[in-house]
């Protein structure tokens, strides 16, 4: 099964901390947004404090260090020590691959649970084309070098049409790198990928169709657990006859971003409608309304934030009924390896 992180399900508990906002590339559908998010990056001793509520709060939860790009913050051993000492139940770092500041030599194997990198292509001209110049290379580079340290490693894959067609030809490269889990993500139209005015060639274009998805990624998945891969993947669209679940209501995740904000669901990380927040070393809640009044809402198209935040995104017939309704997104597939 491979080393803990962080669970997607019914029940978990799961803490995102964002400590910085700055990275070296300029991804494509990057979600971050400076405005909504801040651009300072946390000092460690704010970082220890928030942990410490955290770790009260949900005691055993999972950890994911992210950014911007979080080996950029020269601290992050020293955190990591921290929420080791707090007793997260463990602990990841999301990563483009590139491991600044001597990561590698400054935490061990039994301090950080997973180092979870992000690559979008199967080649390097997809891959790059969508994250950068060379990032393709560093992606790799970056996993052989923490394998070759004993780290345990994850993949994350963010399906859009530019590279929807190489889902399949990741298996062989996962099993050849020797990574663990592959988590496939589904394009979300947040931070950079948002749709822009008058911008027609914009990334919206470029998500996949309940069709293209359904056909596609379930198969894919099955194919790359079967060469010993643990694959983890959103199921997006439900039936019409499927339950609609939130995360919202029946698991504990936090996105926690460096201006002090907490957002309960990621789709709503471009608004400030965040249900909670640090002020100084408090974490406090929002004044309504915001996001956890709008998880209680029951709509015929499944997950509220998404028709607020993507109307029309599931087109209706005549009638106004649909064949697909959007699930939630933090609820997870998962299909061991075998």
């Amino acid at each position: 099964m491979g080393a803990p992180t962080v669970e997607f399900s019914r029940q978990a508990a799961n803490v995102f901390l964002h400590l910085l906002t700055r990275c070296n590339l300029r991804c494509r559908h990057c979600y971050i947004n400076p405005e909504q998010h801040g651009r300072k990056r946390l000092p460690l001793d704010r970082i220890e404090s928030w942990l410490t509520v955290f770790a009260s709060r949900s005691p055993g939860a999972n950890l994911v260090l992210l950014g911007g790009e979080p080996t950029l913050h020269p601290d992050l051993p020293r955190v990591v020590r921290c929420a080791r000492r707090l007793g997260f139940a463990s602990i990841t770092i999301d990563t483009n691959g590139y491991l600044f500041n001597d990561i590698l030599d400054r935490v061990t194997s039994a301090e950080v649970n997973v180092f979870s990198f992000s690559l979008d292509g199967a080649t390097a001209e997809t891959n790059d084309r969508i994250r950068g110049k060379a990032s393709y290379e560093a992606c790799l580079n970056g996993i052989r070098r923490a394998r070759a340290k004993r780290f345990h490693t994850s993949l994350i894959y963010t399906v859009s049409r530019a590279n929807l067609g190489e889902l399949p030809a990741m298996g062989p490269l996962l099993e050849e790198l020797g990574v663990e889990r592959f988590f496939i993500q589904v394009l979300g139209l947040r931070g950079k990928a948002a749709p822009a005015d008058g911008d027609p060639d914009g990334l919206e274009v470029l998500q996949v169709s309940p069709a293209e998805w359904l056909e596609r990624v379930p198969a894919a998945a099955e194919a790359i657990a079967r060469r010993g891969v643990r694959v983890i993947y959103p199921k997006v669209f439900l039936n019409s006859d499927e339950k609609f679940e939130c995360a919202g209501l029946v698991a504990d995740n936090y996105f926690v971003f460096p201006n002090g904000r907490v957002y309960r669901c990621p789709l709503c990380e471009d608004y400030p409608v965040h249900s909670l927040e640090f002020q100084g070393d408090r974490l406090v809640e929002r004044p309504r309304l915001n996001e956890s009044d709008f998880f209680r809402l029951h709509i015929a198209e499944g997950c509220v934030m998404d028709a607020l935040v993507q109307p029309g995104h599931i087109a209706g017939d005549a009638g106004g009924a649909s064949e697909y309704r959007i699930a939630c997104c933090l609820l997870k597939e998962e299909i061991p390896p075998h």
